[in-house]
C-alpha cells in the first residue's frame, strides 16, 4: 500500500481559479436541497506518520480516525469515552481503567485491554517525542487484568494521567496495524470515520468514510475528505468556491472572507509556543545557563505579536487560572545590556547555529533570529522546511534551538515532555539538580494542599534556568462555507490547533 504523505499539490479547480484571477466570492447559488453528509476539510498537509502519539500528527488529522480513552472538557472535567470507569490506586501510583466491550477497530480487530497495553507500550517505547516522553518517564508497567480491565502502574504519583489520556499522547490505534508497521502510513482507529484508500487521491485527498460498526451514535457528517492545500490564498479560494467546506487560514484573509457573502470565520486560542534550547548539555551550544539567559533577554516577543493580531506575548507557559501558573514569574524583559553582560560572563562564545522554520511561523522565527543576532558573536541562520518536515523534526534534537507547539495543559505533563532527564523532547538528557529536586517534591506532594505551589516552584525554576522563553499564545483562524455547512465550532479539546468539533458540524439548512 502506498503511503499518502505531505504534498504541495492544489486541487485543479482551485488552481484554475487562481490562474484566471477569479475570487470565487459572492456566489450564493449553492444547492442545499440534497444535504451533503461529506465534510471536506483542509489543514495544509498530511502527517509524515499516522503512528499514535506522534508529534508529527496535528490534532485536526489525528481526531478524524482516532479516539482517546477519555475526554476532557474545557473546565477540566474528565468524561468517559473508550474507557467507562477509572480508579486511582493509593497515592495515585496506579490507575485502573474499565473499557467498553462493544468497540472494534476499523480493521475488525477488537478493542480490549490488550489493545490498550499495546498502544501504551508502543507510544512509550517506540514513538517517544513530546507525547510519548511522559509515558516513558511515568509508566512503570501495564497489566491486562481481563478483557475489559487494564491497570497502569506509575513510577511516581501521577494524578493527572487521566488528562493525558484525553489528549494527543495516546489515541487508540489497531494493535494489528501497529504489529505489522502499516499504522505509520495507514491510520486505523475506532472513530466513526475509517480511512478508505480506494476513494482517496494520492497526494491530494484522503477519504475517511462512515464506519458502519461504530460503537456509538454516528455524527451528522458521515464522511470526511481531508485535503492538503498548503497555500492560504488557494485554501480560502477553495472554501469560497465551494470545493471544500473548512480550512484554517491567517488573519489577513478575513476581510476577503467577510466580503464573499458565502463564508464566515472565527478564531480560538489554539497554540502556545516558545523558544526551546535543545542542545543544553555540558559543552552544548546552549549548555551554559548564562548563554540561554542572554538570548532570552535579547528577545522581545511583542515585536512579533505587533505584526499579527492573532498572537499574544506571555511571560510563561500557563495562563492565569491554570494549574502551573505562577504569578511571581516575570519572564525576561528585553535588556540588551544585560544580555551582552551575561555573554561576557560566559566567556564571549561564538554561536553559530540553525533555527528551523515553516511557512506558518517563518515570520516569528525571523523576528526572533534577528533579535538574537544583535548579540556579539551570534549568527543564527533561519532554515525553512515544508510543514510536515518541520512538525516532525523541529523538536527532534537535530537543531540546537527551535520554536513550536507546547500543547501540554498540566505542569506535570509539561515537565515530563520537555524538561526532565527522560523527557522525549530533552535530547540533552540533562536536568539540573535544583530542577529535579523541585520536581521530586512536586510529585511527592500529589493529592495534598501543597501540590499546586510545588508545581509553581518547578515552573519558576524552568524560567530561572532559561530553558525556554519567548512565550506566545496564538489564536487559530478557521473559515467555512456557510452555504454548505453549519455549526462549525471550536472543539472541547483545549490548546489543540487545526481542529474543529467534527461531531457538531451539520449540512447547511439542517
Amino acid at each position: 500500500m502506498k503511503p499518502i504523505m505531505k504534498t504541495t499539490l492544489i486541487p485543479a479547480a482551485v488552481l484554475a481559479l487562481l490562474l484566471t484571477g477569479c475570487t470565487a466570492g459572492g456566489d450564493d447559488s449553492a444547492d442545499t436541497s440534497a444535504a451533503d453528509t461529506t465534510l471536506s476539510v483542509n489543514w495544509g498537509g498530511f502527517p509524515q506518520t499516522w503512528a499514535p502519539g506522534s508529534q508529527a500528527m496535528e490534532p485536526g488529522v489525528m481526531r478524524i480516525p482516532y479516539e482517546t480513552l477519555l475526554k476532557r472538557l474545557p473546565d477540566g472535567t474528565i468524561e468517559p469515552n473508550l474507557a467507562t470507569e477509572w480508579t486511582f490506586g493509593d497515592g495515585a501510583l496506579s490507575l485502573t481503567l474499565k473499557l467498553r466491550d462493544d468497540v472494534v477497530f476499523h480493521d475488525g480487530t477488537p478493542f480490549d485491554a490488550e489493545a490498550v497495553k499495546t498502544n501504551i507500550e508502543y507510544v512509550k517505547d517506540v514513538v517517544g517525542g513530546q507525547f510519548g516522553g511522559p509515558l516513558k518517564a511515568g509508566v512503570k508497567a501495564v497489566t491486562v487484568v481481563d478483557d475489559t480491565t487494564v491497570q497502569i502502574d506509575f513510577t511516581r504519583p501521577y494524578g493527572t494521567f487521566t488528562t493525558l489520556l484525553s489528549q494527543r499522547n495516546l489515541p487508540m490505534a489497531s494493535p494489528a496495524a501497529i504489529a505489522d508497521g502499516s499504522i505509520e502510513t495507514t491510520p486505523v482507529g475506532t472513530s466513526p470515520w475509517a480511512y478508505d484508500e480506494s476513494a482517496s487521491i494520492e497526494g491530494t485527498m484522503m477519504a475517511f468514510n462512515k464506519f458502519d460498526d461504530y460503537w456509538g451514535d454516528l455524527p451528522a457528517m458521515e464522511n470526511i475528505d481531508l485535503y492538503a492545500i498548503p497555500d492560504d490564498t488557494a485554501a480560502v479560494a477553495a472554501v469560497l468556491s465551494g470545493e471544500i467546506d473548512v480550512t484554517d487560514t491567517e488573519s489577513e484573509q478575513t476581510s476577503r472572507i467577510e466580503s464573499s457573502g458565502v463564508a464566515d470565520w472565527y478564531q480560538y486560542p489554539a497554540i502556545r509556543n516558545n523558544v526551546t534550547f535543545f542542545d543544553r548539555a555540558t559543552g552544548g551550544v546552549f549548555g551554559d545557563e548564562k548563554v540561554r539567559q542572554a538570548f532570552c533577554y535579547a528577545l522581545d516577543a511583542t515585536v512579533y505579536t505587533a505584526l499579527d493580531p492573532t498572537t499574544h506575548a506571555a511571560d510563561q507557559h500557563f495562563i492565569e487560572g491554570e494549574q502551573g501558573y505562577n504569578a511571581d514569574i516575570v519572564g525576561y524583559p528585553v535588556d540588551l545590556d544585560k544580555a551582552e553582560s551575561l555573554l561576557a560572563e560566559a566567556g564571549s562564545p561564538t554561536i553559530e547555529t540553525v533555527f528551523p522554520a515553516a511557512p506558518f511561523n517563518k515570520q516569528q522565527v525571523e523576528v526572533y533570529a534577528e533579535a538574537f543576532n544583535q548579540l556579539p558573536g551570534v549568527n543564527i541562520t533561519v532554515q525553512e522546511l515544508a510543514p510536515a518536515d518541520y512538525i516532525a523534526t523541529w523538536a527532534s534534537g537535530q537543531y540546537a534551538l527551535g520554536i513550536g507547539q507546547h500543547g501540554q495543559i498540566t505542569p506535570q505533563d509539561w515537565y515530563g515532555a520537555w524538561w526532565s532527564e527522560t523527557a522525549g523532547n530533552n535530547p540533552s538528557k540533562t536536568a539540573s539538580d535544583e530542577l529535579k529536586g523541585l520536581a521530586g517534591k512536586a510529585f511527592g506532594a500529589a493529592g495534598t494542599d501543597g501540590a499546586e505551589a510545588a508545581w509553581e516552584d518547578v515552573m519558576a525554576e524552568v524560567t530561572d534556568e532559561a530553558l525556554t522563553c519567548g512565550h506566545v499564545q496564538v489564536d487559530q483562524v478557521i473559515t467555512y462555507n456557510t452555504n454548505q455547512v453549519a455549526n462549525v465550532q471550536q472543539s472541547d479539546s483545549v490548546w489543540e490547533p487545526n481542529l474543529i468539533d467534527y461531531w457538531a458540524v451539520t449540512p447547511a439548512g439542517q
